[in-house]
């Protein structure tokens, strides 16, 4: 499990003072907790404090514990203050509308906040094997998110087209099935209320 944000990223914050990267830690810790106690699960999180991780740090720890499934938890704020819901996404460069492209690019500034300069990237280069577990990795992927998905959603509100694909960087991982689930809306009130 992935609590978003942490350290000098404080993530989106709602009208009350909350703040995502608090409210990211608490979900995940119960989260862990009941997982854990179906006897079915080991569950690692990347925080387990206030510390700030680069995104970079966060894939890495998934694939370095050979994760089956890196699952990465938010909050998320908007400028229109209607739009609520918890909705789940999968790695795409594409993103499914405008506001998943926004909300992607949001999340992807957490390294700048934290201090951190990017080096060089490299020119990209993908061998053929590298492209199929891609491929094998988010249908994966994309199984979790349904499945996660549709037991999540009689039990809370949800935006309309739930399943949703965006590039966040998080979900990056040629060999960890990954998934970014977004909790509501803290710029919502009724979605505050409720996280």
């Amino acid at each position: 499990l992935d609590p978003g944000h942490g350290g000098v990223d404080v993530g989106a914050t709602a009208s009350n003072g909350i703040e995502e990267k608090i409210l990211t830690l608490a979900f995940a810790r119960r989260l862990q907790e009941i997982l854990i106690n179906t006897g079915r699960f080991d569950v690692a999180l990347t925080r387990d404090n206030a510390t700030f991780l680069r995104l970079e740090e966060r894939v890495q720890l998934a694939r370095a514990n050979k994760a089956n499934l890196l699952l990465s938890i938010h909050a998320d704020s908007f400028e229109d203050l209607a739009v609520r819901g918890a909705s789940v996404y999968t790695r795409d460069e594409l993103a499914t509308d405008v506001l998943d492209h926004v909300l992607a690019e949001q999340e992807n500034r957490a390294d700048l906040v934290g201090g951190f300069v990017p080096t060089e990237a490299e020119p990209a280069i993908v061998d053929l094997l590298v492209d199929l577990m891609r491929r094998e990795t988010r249908r994966q992927s994309f199984i979790a998110a349904s499945a996660i998905m549709d037991q999540v959603q009689p039990s809370i509100y949800v935006r309309r087209f739930p399943r949703r694909r965006a590039d966040f960087y998080v979900l990056q991982s040629p060999e960890v099935p990954s998934i970014l689930f977004e909790l509501g809306f803290l710029s919502n009130e009724e979605d505050a209320r409720n996280l």
